[in-house]
């Protein structure tokens, strides 16, 4: 179990990138979306809640030897990206596909109330709660994007 356990926190081992571990799960899970026809709308939402719930039990496991929110922890990066994706346009124009990864990512690093707070919880709930509410900013703001520019 601590095997599979990993494999599911680090993204099957994306987390290990000695180079922004956070940026590189974002990007899988961008390329997730991006690469499965029809992965939006209620597969996406049924997606995001089973992945989250898979990587709250993950999360829990690996923190037990790497301590509270290690960074090869993203499987909580692609639940937040995806988070953010489900508000993105059914049409996946590449620009609003960068504007949400961009959005997330900003969201994740800055953390604004309740985001940060939101890591005080226990366990893999901390690590994946987190991401989710950074999305759903992200999300929030791609909207806003979009109508600005789209009138949409």
């Amino acid at each position: 179990m601590k095997l599979i356990s990993r494999i599911v926190a680090t993204v099957f081992f994306a987390g290990y990138s000695p180079f922004a571990p956070g940026t590189v799960g974002s990007a899988v899970g961008l390329a997730v979306y991006w690469a499965v026809p029809g992965f939006s709308g209620l597969m996406l939402a049924l997606s995001c809640a089973l992945l989250f719930f898979i990587g709250v039990w993950a999360a829990t496991e690996v923190e037990k030897s790497e301590g509270h929110d290690p960074p090869r922890i993203v499987v909580d990066e692609v639940v937040g990206m995806w988070v953010t994706l489900y508000f993105a346009p059914s049409d996946r124009y590449w620009l609003w596909m960068i504007g949400a990864f961009l959005l997330f990512r900003i969201f994740d690093i800055l953390k604004p109330f309740p985001v940060g707070r939101s890591q005080r919880l226990p366990a893999g709930w901390g690590v994946m709660v987190d991401d989710v509410l950074a999305g759903l900013y992200a999300g929030f703001f791609l909207r806003l994007l979009i109508w600005f520019f789209q009138g949409s």
